[in-house]
């Protein structure tokens, strides 16, 4: 069983995207990334690019992921903040401790793709590089 039908498919993931872009676009750091940005249209590109990241029916259809990133300077830190972002709204919709871990590890290889602007990070959930590089 694939860890987006473990989470409860498309109900599921739509429900905590939504959740996810509330917190995203609440949290100061994280919220310039998305000034002038048509968030609807990023809220179906991230149920497509979850279903498929999670295992479940490959519909993406965005750029990939160095592409649709490499004009907004993300640091480890910014990454960090995503993901811990989207861990509170995993379990808020009720995902276990062990599914949300598999979900940030399945993630934590897209940090090389990007993350592209210096900064400051951690190695939490697979930073090749504490010093805030890309590797």
């Amino acid at each position: 069983m694939s860890i987006y039908e473990m989470l409860g498919g498309d109900t599921s993931v739509a429900e905590a995207v939504e959740k996810f872009y509330a917190k995203l676009k609440s949290d100061p750091v994280i919220s310039v990334f998305f000034e002038g940005t048509d968030v609807a249209e990023l809220k179906t590109h991230q149920r497509m690019f979850l279903t498929a990241a999670l295992g479940g029916p490959d519909a993406y259809e965005g750029r990939d992921m160095r592409a649709a990133h490499a004009h907004l300077q993300i640091t480890d830190t910014d990454f960090d903040l995503f993901l811990e972002h989207l861990a509170e709204t995993l379990a808020e919709v009720g995902s276990a401790p062990a599914r949300i871990d598999e979900v940030l590890e399945a993630l934590a290889p897209l940090r090389l793709e990007i993350v592209t602007a210096p900064g400051e990070g951690s190695d939490e959930w697979g930073s090749l590089d504490p010093t805030g590089g890309s590797g």
